[in-house]
């Protein structure tokens, strides 16, 4: 779980915060020493400077996934395969969601980890209010996580590959440190991030956003 607090290009300042759950189902379904989960996150951005505090946005994300480990190797580490579902809850004009299927390894270099995922998106037969999200969101995204003693940095990069004046994408920086011992408790760390570029919230997928934030993390 994750707070914080943010300003946007709008000059919007709003308590954002993240919970997200995992739970293993199965082990060793396959034979190769897998395992089946269920997780969930849920984004929320609250804006707690407007009267009456309303909520802007709310994003949902289901998914289930399978992880292999992969021992035969000192650098690469896992993969994962896995369904996806995001959506905002809302209906008509205001709804956005879409499914993907996703593959997803990771890699380990000393004290840095590479996580390279892609994913295809399952068309959707009718009804579809974000046809063109895959323009902002890309195919897949590339992150970069590296610890350094108690402090932990986190560098998320997407982009829809098109090298030209269409092309969109997003980079987010996210740095956990500990807190002052005055308010140190266990797995409880500061936090700050920065965000720039499209889909920080699926309302807004295709409006390009800076924000910048900083709070607390339950968990990492």
């Amino acid at each position: 779980m994750e707070w914080c607090c943010s300003t946007s290009n709008a000059s919007c300042f709003e308590t954002n915060f993240q919970i997200s759950l995992e739970k293993p189902i199965s082990y060793n379904f396959f034979g190769l020493n897998d395992s089946i989960s269920a997780a969930y996150t849920q984004k929320s951005f609250w804006q707690t400077a407007k009267h009456s505090f309303p909520f802007r946005e709310t994003n949902y994300e289901p998914e289930l996934f399978i992880q292999i480990p992969y021992e035969n190797s000192s650098v690469f580490k896992s993969y994962k395969i896995g369904f996806n579902h995001n959506s905002n809850g809302k209906g008509d004009d205001l709804s956005r969601s879409w499914n993907r299927l996703y593959l997803e390894s990771t890699f380990q270099l000393s004290e840095l980890f590479v996580v390279p995922k892609v994913w295809y998106r399952i068309p959707e037969e009718k009804d579809d209010n974000n046809p063109n999200i895959e323009n902002y969101y890309g195919y897949g995204d590339l992150t970069f996580i590296y610890t350094y003693q108690k402090n932990q940095f986190e560098l998320a990069l997407r982009n829809n590959l098109e090298f030209n004046d269409k092309n969109r994408g997003s980079a987010e920086f996210n740095w956990t440190f500990p807190l002052p011992r005055l308010f140190y408790s266990t797995n409880t760390y500061g936090m700050f991030q920065l965000f720039t570029g499209y889909g920080n919230s699926l309302i807004d997928y295709d409006r390009e956003t800076n924000r910048v934030g900083l709070g607390i993390a339950l968990s990492r």
